[in-house]
């Protein structure tokens, strides 16, 4: 029985508490929403059920393929317990479909293919509305080291041809997703989470959207969008 104790920090999405592990913290979902560096706030019904159960049931997908992360266990419908890391300050974005503020940025029509993944970082840093960075941000900052770099977008990479590889056969398009890492006895692991809420996913036939854009845009059935997602997630892993 894990025991929950002190509260440690709360996020747009999760809290975060110790356990009588120095080692491990609990992390809790909720169902709060958030868009647009947090001006935008709102509830989607039992989006913190579906975001733990999808990010717990692709965590355990990747590790089963060779991708180590911070899972540790499942506890129930919004409990996971995890191994505590020192967190790398840099948000690694892997796209494989223009969308959002790559289309703003480089003028282009969203859902144009790319004709491969394009890697971007951010400083994970929620007063200065985690603004992009390159490597040598992250190295004279002091925030992340070369080796620890060259990790983080080799995972990334390994990551993206994974996820995209489930996600077409269970019709979804990975058009974009966010990750981060961190540090666990030297090593660098996957942390935070995979879900509705940290990627751009789409349809295959009919480029529905089934994330938190529906959110953001005000397109409505957010529930119905994030259901679908964890109830296709869980006929492949059955």
């Amino acid at each position: 029985m894990v025991q929950r104790g002190e509260f440690l920090y709360e996020g747009k999405a999760k809290q975060i508490f110790a356990t009588d592990d120095p080692a491990n913290v609990l992390m809790i979902y909720k169902d709060d929403a958030t868009a647009f560096d947090g001006t935008k706030k709102g509830t989607i019904k039992n989006k913190g059920i579906v975001n733990n159960r999808v990010s717990c049931l692709l965590f355990k997908y990747l590790e089963k393929h060779g991708v180590e992360t911070h899972l540790l266990t499942q506890i129930d419908d919004r409990n996971v317990l995890v191994k505590k890391l020192q967190i790398i300050p840099v948000e690694v974005v892997i796209r494989n479909v223009v969308a959002g503020s790559l289309a703003q940025r480089l003028g282009q029509d969203e859902g144009t293919a790319l004709a491969g993944p394009i890697i971007e970082l951010y400083y994970k840093n929620d007063d200065l509305h985690d603004p992009m960075i390159n490597e040598y941000h992250a190295r004279v900052m002091g925030w992340a080291n070369d080796e620890q770099l060259r990790q983080i977008q080799m995972q990334a990479l390994k990551i993206n041809e994974l996820l995209q590889a489930f996600f077409d056969r269970i019709g979804i398009i990975l058009v974009d997703f966010k990750l981060e890492f961190g540090v666990y006895e030297n090593r660098v692991l996957l942390g935070d989470e995979i879900s509705p809420d940290t990627c751009r996913l789409w349809d295959k036939t009919s480029l529905e959207k089934l994330d938190k854009d529906r959110f953001r845009r005000d397109l409505g059935k957010e529930e119905e969008a994030y259901q679908e997602v964890v109830r296709r997630i869980e006929a492949e892993l059955k």
